[in-house]
């Protein structure tokens, strides 16, 4: 096998989150977007003892291949799965997470994977580019397509989004089609149209919508004709978001109010019937409400048990969901995250449900825990993809909690995290998979640590 090689491969395995794993004499390959059974032509872009290979095509499926649905799939890079049943995305899923936690022998940990209650439709924000559609220059709005800069693929039919996002989709693709408005160019710096973030209220039905461009103009008309649109919700509010930075990012500069306001109200619980929660337009929240309250929270009360007189910190705790939810059941709950927005948002949501034991605190957590003058009986970690500081460790196992529930959205940080929690005296006592992604590479995976 040498570099420039075309052969063709037989993929033998799978590991997180959507890598397959073939064998050429005893070298191992990783090949991104493959599925076991499958058999995939490859270009060898590197060789000797860490070989890197691209993927030309798959020319063989897997058995357990379907048709996809969504027309676009393996173009926008969004879903991983669209090409199986979601029986066997689960079972796939659930053993990419065992495996990943193989060389701790935890096998007999494992409960049950939740699944998603609907594997479309469930999504409630969605980011869409604008750019070039690859074919005649036309200006597109949809999902950066897989390593492009400036291509995307039309998402108006994103089979995991709620379908008044394909509507405000199209609208807004139309809209500025033929007019002087063309799509942020990050090399050339022209151009104006840069992102439309759309988010829903899935139990509430409100909808937020946020028109990102690179210049100052009056965008009133087109709020104005995007109300008029018949939709299934209602339109909460309608942001212009001025962003005039290099990046392919959402960096709000300057926030204009073109319709209403700047949030929306979503409820979690059994019949929707909980809690309701602010949501504002950068504020993180669960992507999944309907997994949200009633799947991966009530797990992580199941695993909390009885907390009648208990201190739980909440830590790297977003606009404050978990520590709300369980508030009612608990003495007292301190909730440290660095974004201060999110930190407002979760206070006012406290008072929104009538919660007064709840104390949420803005800065890093490894800074504010050295602070804290409470000792937590409980402490759930819900930490960003990367996982936990290194830095923030030490101070965490101080506190000397009797259990720690680990909330993790990409297993293979928790995997790096666990084993300094296990040398600090934790056992790992129940391990339940949650998924909050259909379709997706991703599921949340959520881990009951025991002095």
């Amino acid at each position: 096998m040498k570099k420039q090689d075309i052969i063709e491969v037989q993929i033998n395995d799978i590991k997180f989150p959507n890598i397959g794993i073939a064998f050429v004499g005893d070298k191992k390959l990783q090949i991104k977007n493959t599925l076991p059974g499958q058999t995939a032509k490859i270009r060898v872009l590197k060789a000797g003892r860490a070989p890197k290979v691209d993927l030309l095509e798959i020319t063989q499926p897997a058995l357990q291949e379907i048709t996809p649905k969504c027309t676009v799939f393996g173009q926008c890079g969004g879903c991983a799965f669209q090409n199986i049943s979601y029986e066997y995305e689960l079972e796939l899923k659930t053993k990419m997470v065992a495996d990943l936690l193989a060389p701790f022998e935890l096998e007999a940990k494992f409960l049950p994977t939740i699944p998603a209650i609907n594997a479309e439709g469930y999504r409630n924000k969605m980011e869409f580019s604008f750019g070039d559609d690859g074919v005649g220059g036309n200006l597109a709005l949809g999902m950066r397509k897989s390593g492009s800069f400036y291509e995307v693929a039309d998402a108006s039919n994103c089979l995991i989004a709620q379908s008044d996002f394909g509507r405000i989709l199209a609208f807004t693709r139309d809209y500025f089609t033929g007019t002087d408005k063309t799509f942020f160019h990050r090399r050339k710096h022209t151009g104006a149209l840069r992102h439309l973030v759309i988010r829903r209220g899935i139990n509430t039905g409100e909808i937020l919508v946020n028109l990102v461009t690179a210049d100052d103009d009056n965008y009133s008309d087109y709020a104005h004709k995007l109300l008029e649109l018949g939709l299934e919700g209602t339109i909460a509010g309608i942001l212009h978001t001025v962003n005039n930075s290099v990046a392919d990012a959402i960096i709000a500069e300057e926030i204009n109010i073109l319709h209403g306001s700047d949030f929306y109200y979503e409820k979690f619980g059994k019949n929707v019937g909980g809690q309701t929660f602010k949501v504002g337009a950068f504020s993180f929240f669960q992507t999944n409400a309907q997994m949200a309250g009633d799947a991966l929270y009530a797990t992580i009360a199941e695993f909390a048990g009885d907390v009648d007189d208990k201190t739980i910190f909440d830590l790297y705790c977003g606009t404050g969901t978990i520590g709300i939810y369980l508030a009612p059941f608990c003495k007292e709950v301190y909730g440290i995250e660095l974004v201060q927005e999110a930190v407002a948002a979760a206070n006012e949501n406290a008072t929104l449900n009538s919660i007064d034991n709840c104390k949420f605190i803005a800065g890093d957590v490894r800074k504010i825990i050295k602070e804290l003058d409470k000792k937590p009986d409980i402490i759930v970690l819900d930490p960003p993809r990367e996982g936990i500081n290194p830095k923030a460790m030490p101070d965490i196992v101080a506190f000397n909690a009797k259990k720690i529930i680990y909330v993790s959205c990409k297993p293979s940080s928790l995997v790096r995290d666990l084993p300094t929690l296990m040398a600090a005296g934790y056992h790992v006592k129940k391990i339940r998979c949650v998924d909050m992604f259909a379709r997706t590479a991703n599921i949340e995976a959520v881990v009951l640590l025991e002095r």
